[in-house]
C-alpha cells in the first residue's frame, strides 16, 4: 500500500499495443493525442505544426486525409516529424491503403463504413504488412442508420453496439493490433459509454469529448469527463477536442494527467488566486514564469504564494516555492527549507535560475546511471 492511498489509481489492464513508436495499453503511460487542423495537402504547414505540438509534449498525432493528395503527402509529413502519425479516414477504403503504405503508424476507421468484406480484409492486409494498428472512432454524431433507428437517439448503449460490431468485422479476420474511441459532446453520454465499453472489452481506450467547444468550456467538459474516466483506472491514450490551437489540446491534456499523477512532465507550479495580502502580483508573476519556464521538461514543483498565511505550508511540499513578504522581502524556499529572502525584481531569474539548474543535476545523474 502506498502511503497516500487516497491518490492511488488502480488503471485497467488492457491488451498492449503498439502506435508506431509509442506503446499503448498494458502498463505504459498513458498517452497524449491532438490533431492537425492544416489542410494536409500543405505539407510545410502541416510538419510544422506537428512539430509544434510534438514540443508541446504530444505523444501521438491524428492528420485527417480526405483525399489521395492528402494520403500521398503522409510519406514525406512522415518523414520529417518524430510523432507517429494517426491518419484519419472516413469512407474511401483506398484511402486507409495509402495512408498504410506512405508511412501512418495507425489508421483511424469505422471498418462498417469502409465497404463489403473485400474491402476490409485489403485494409486489414494494409495495415499488417505496414505494422499499422487501427483506432476503431465510434461517434455519436455518425452512427451507423441501423442502430440509430434501434436506439431512437445516441445513447451508451448505441455506441457500444457500434463499437462491438466494428470491433467483431477486425477480430473476424484475425486482426487485434487494435484501440477504441466513442465519444459524444456530452459528457454524461462519453462517461456512460465509456464505462460500458470498458466493461466488456480489454483493447485499449482512446478517450476524448468530441466537439467540446472553445477553449475555455471545452476544458472544462473534457476535464470532466476524462477526469472522472481517469480517476476509475480507465483510458489509454486522450484527446482534449478544441476549437483551437492543437497546441492548447495537448497543454490541456498534459495537465489533465499531471493533476492526477498519471504523467510527471515539466514544471508543477502551485499559486494562490491572490487577493489584498499579496507581497507581490501573483498573477503576473505565475503567467511569466509558465512562459518561461516552458522548455523545462524535468518533472520539478514550485509554490508561488502572495503572503505567509499558506505560503510556508505549500514551499514545505514543493523543490521550490516562494512566499511574499513585506517592505519587497520575499522568502525563498528549497526543499521545504527556507534559502533566502529575495525582491521582486530578483525573484522570477532567480527562480528560472535555478530550476535550470536543477534539470541539468537530474538530467547529469541519469545520464550517469
Amino acid at each position: 500500500m502506498s502511503i497516500r492511498p487516497y491518490r492511488d489509481i488502480n488503471r485497467k489492464k488492457t491488451k498492449e499495443i503498439a502506435v508506431g513508436t509509442i506503446k499503448i495499453g498494458g502498463n505504459n503511460p498513458i498517452a497524449v493525442q491532438s490533431m492537425t487542423n492544416t489542410k494536409t495537402t500543405d505539407i510545410k504547414s502541416t510538419i510544422n505544426q506537428i512539430n509544434e505540438i510534438d514540443n508541446q509534449g504530444a505523444d501521438i498525432v491524428r492528420v485527417s486525409c480526405p483525399d489521395q493528395e492528402s494520403t500521398l503527402a503522409l510519406k514525406e509529413i512522415v518523414n520529417n516529424v518524430k510523432l507517429p502519425v494517426v491518419a484519419d479516414i472516413h469512407f474511401h477504403y483506398k484511402r486507409a491503403l495509402e495512408a498504410a503504405e506512405n508511412g501512418a503508424s495507425c489508421l483511424r476507421i469505422n471498418p462498417g463504413n469502409i465497404g463489403d468484406k473485400k474491402k476490409v480484409k485489403e485494409v486489414i492486409s494494409a495495415a499488417k504488412n505496414n505494422n499499422c494498428s487501427i483506432r476503431i472512432g465510434v461517434n455519436a454524431g455518425s452512427l451507423e442508420k441501423d442502430i440509430l433507428e434501434k436506439y431512437k437517439e445516441p445513447c451508451p448503449e448505441a455506441l457500444v453496439e457500434s463499437a462491438l460490431r466494428n470491433i467483431k468485422i477486425l477480430e473476424d479476420q484475425n486482426f487485434t493490433n487494435l484501440k477504441v474511441s466513442v465519444k459524444s459532446s456530452d459528457v454524461f453520454l462519453s462517461i456512460s459509454a465509456y464505462r460500458q465499453l470498458s466493461d466488456k472489452i480489454d483493447y485499449p481506450l482512446h478517450l476524448g469529448i468530441t466537439e467540446a467547444g472553445s477553449f475555455i468550456p471545452g476544458s472544462i467538459k473534457s476535464s470532466i469527463g476524462l477526469g472522472t474516466l481517469l480517476l476509475e483506472g480507465i483510458g489509454d491514450t486522450i484527446r482534449v477536442s478544441l476549437s483551437d490551437d492543437p497546441v492548447k489540446e495537448v497543454q490541456i491534456g498534459n495537465e489533465i494527467l499531471k493533476s492526477l499523477n498519471l504523467k510527471q512532465r515539466g514544471v508543477k507550479i502551485i499559486s494562490c488566486p491572490s487577493c489584498a495580502r499579496q507581497g507581490f502580483d501573483v498573477i503576473k508573476t505565475v503567467k511569466t514564469l509558465e512562459d518561461r519556464l516552458s522548455h523545462i521538461k524535468t518533472p520539478i514543483t514550485l509554490s508561488i504564494i502572495g503572503c505567509v498565511v499558506n505560503g510556508p505550508g505549500e514551499a514545505s511540499l514543493t523543490d521550490f516555492g516562494v512566499t511574499g513578504g513585506g517592505n519587497n522581502n520575499h522568502m525563498l524556499y528549497l526543499n521545504g527549507e527556507q534559502m533566502k529572502k529575495i525582491s521582486t525584481k530578483e525573484m522570477i531569474d532567480k527562480v528560472i535560475g535555478l530550476i535550470e539548474k536543477k534539470e541539468l543535476e537530474i538530467q547529469k545523474k541519469s545520464t550517469n546511471k
